[in-house]
């Protein structure tokens, strides 16, 4: 079993990570440092920086996603006791001896997320047009359509699909068994 290290209290949830979040981190900086500066031009700072950025944005995009799946799960009157970060992603954490669940509260847990997300997309949308209202340009509005991709993409979209470890596997799952 992989280490598990933790790192704050969020509410009622307990935050931790493996060390592939941290590897996960870094791999993301560097791969996004290198889009900022070989696809836009960015100098060498401004790229690092930005990309750093960019990382904080996804985790915040992460954390938000999980959010989503905590709020659905106290609505069902289970709820999630913790949040596990590993590589680029993460894990909703319920309690080992929760009682089995029917297929719809199941169901509802998973499509929190992909929901929470959605209206991160919305906002994201809203902050974009405000900064092209602005004519922003440069670092801050590459960053605003990270954002915006990011949670559209990947913890809209993307968490939708049945990869196995997804929210979309889960409703695959359970919308067999209802």
């Amino acid at each position: 079993m992989m280490p598990e290290f933790r790192l704050a209290r969020l509410n009622d949830l307990q935050l931790s990570a493996t060390p592939s979040a941290a590897i996960g981190s870094l791999a993301l900086w560097l791969v996004l440092s290198g889009i900022a500066r070989g696809l836009l031009h960015l100098p060498l700072a401004d790229a690092l920086i930005g990309a750093l950025a960019a990382v904080a944005l996804h985790w915040l995009s992460e954390t938000l996603h999980q959010l989503g799946h905590a709020r659905a799960a106290r609505q069902t009157g289970h709820p999630m006791i913790g949040i596990r970060y590993w590589g680029v992603l993460s894990t909703s954490i319920y309690p080992s001896d929760e009682p089995a669940l029917v297929a719809e509260l199941h169901i509802q847990r998973a499509l929190g997320g992909p929901l929470m997300s959605s209206n991160v997309v919305i906002a994201a949308a809203v902050i974009l047009f405000v900064l092209r209202l602005g004519s922003t340009t440069g670092a801050v509005w590459w960053l605003a359509i990270f954002f915006l991709l990011d949670n559209l993409l990947v913890f809209t979209l993307g968490a939708l699909l049945p990869l196995g470890f997804t929210d979309g596997s889960t409703l695959l799952h359970w919308r067999g068994k209802q």
